[in-house]
């Protein structure tokens, strides 16, 4: 190879390294009454191995390649964007306005991304969306909702 390298090789190291943080920081989550690492660390757990596992692979297929056309901001398609700038929203409204109010709001978005445009469609991703989740993680599972700084619609739900 010379001094540049294929753009497997970028996409795998930095997933890798992604994986690899967000392992760690699923390592900060406190451990529920079970121990170990189950409970509200389990689903951080599976996401960030499976991250590494497909940084690592990609990494392992980019270094075999003898192609070292260099990665370029314009190979990011739009879509890939759009769908980080709506995780990035998603983290920050859960951190202000609570679970259940973010995921009514980004739920239509991130359908409209994957191409429903049907409005009824999006209104029901609005609500059924977040009460799904809510009820399989939440409730059948035992993890600790994330709560809202500003507001948390759970507060009035609940009646706290």
């Amino acid at each position: 190879m010379t001094g540049s390298f294929h753009r497997s090789v970028i996409v795998g190291a930095v997933l890798t390294v992604l994986g690899l943080a967000a392992g760690y920081y699923a390592s900060l989550i406190p451990q529920g009454a079970e121990g170990g690492i189950g409970g509200a660390r389990i689903f951080p757990y599976i996401a960030s191995g499976a991250i590494l596992v497909c940084g690592i692979l990609e990494l392992l297929s980019g270094l075999r390649r003898q192609d070292t056309s260099p990665l370029r901001l314009t190979d990011i398609p739009g879509e890939i964007a759009s769908l980080l700038a709506i995780a990035i929203g998603y983290v920050w409204l859960v951190s202000k306005l609570g679970y259940l109010i973010a995921t009514g709001l980004i739920a239509p978005l991130a359908m409209l991304l994957f191409g429903i445009r049907n409005p009824p469609g999006l209104m029901a991703a609005a609500i059924l969306c977040p009460a799904i989740y809510h009820l399989i993680f939440f409730e059948l599972l035992g993890v600790f909702p994330p709560f809202g700084e500003w507001f948390d619609l759970l507060d009035i739900l609940q009646g706290s």
